[in-house]
């Protein structure tokens, strides 16, 4: 992650965006009063979508059940009725 002064940021703004963007390289942002993180729009998604499926009951441990579960154990996607 990266570490910058507001002042800092306002200067090179457009380039911690890109680097944000492209490489999902977070910036940290502090400030006398306090300090912000910005992140890509990608990785903010990912988070709400985590956050999401880890409240319902149950897909916490069916989501570590499926990461544990052997590939070779699973069914092809070409056979899967979507």
């Amino acid at each position: 992650m990266t570490t910058t002064t507001i002042t800092n940021f306002r200067k090179n703004v457009y380039s911690m965006v890109e680097n944000t963007v492209r490489f999902n390289e977070p910036v940290s942002i502090t400030t006398k009063d306090g300090n912000a993180v910005m992140i890509s729009e990608e990785e903010y998604l990912g988070l709400i979508e985590t956050l999401y499926l880890t409240s319902l009951p149950d897909m916490k441990e069916k989501l570590t059940d499926g990461l544990n579960t052997p590939l070779e154990d699973t069914i092809p996607e070409e056979e899967v009725d979507w």
